[in-house]
């Protein structure tokens, strides 16, 4: 089953809205939004991340990107630089002009030589940003850092 059957969001004819009582700062939050839409990177992450509790929220567009995580306040937004299906570029900078959602952190991969990439992305705000082959290897410890930097753990 995907998180969106679990979701406290759901589409109406007006867009997005919250369900009633969702805390939008608990601490337990384990939404993660994933835009990812790469299956194997997005099987990864389920696989890593569902044992642990987490729930994941797709977004396949950025305009998705910047609805649902102004709306759900996820633990932590997941973007693939390389995506082909969405602007990330375009996602983290509308992400970080939203008061609800620029201090939500963002963990990126991409492609290890692409340096200017890499680059942009950190001057537009991304908490961390690894290569394709860290994050396959490392997934759960990446989400689990860049959530702890959320709550001011890290």
């Amino acid at each position: 089953e995907s998180a969106e059957d679990q979701s406290p969001i759901r589409s109406g004819p007006e867009g997005l809205y919250q369900a009633p009582g969702h805390d939008e700062l608990a601490m337990d939050n384990k939404t993660i939004l994933v835009a990812v839409s790469d299956v194997f990177f997005y099987t990864k992450l389920r696989d890593a991340l569902k044992p642990q509790g987490y729930l994941l929220e797709k977004a396949r567009t950025q305009d998705e990107v910047s609805e649902k995580a102004g709306a759900l306040r996820p633990a932590a937004v997941i973007l693939n630089i390389n995506d082909e299906t969405l602007d990330a570029f375009k996602a983290l900078e509308a992400l970080k002009g939203d008061d609800r959602s620029k201090t939500i952190p963002i963990l990126a991969f991409a492609n290890h030589e692409e340096v200017d990439n890499w680059k942009r992305a950190q001057q537009l705000g991304v908490t961390k940003i690894v290569s394709r082959n860290e994050f396959s290897s490392r997934t759960l410890e990446l989400v689990q850092e860049v959530v702890g930097v959320g709550l001011g753990k890290a």
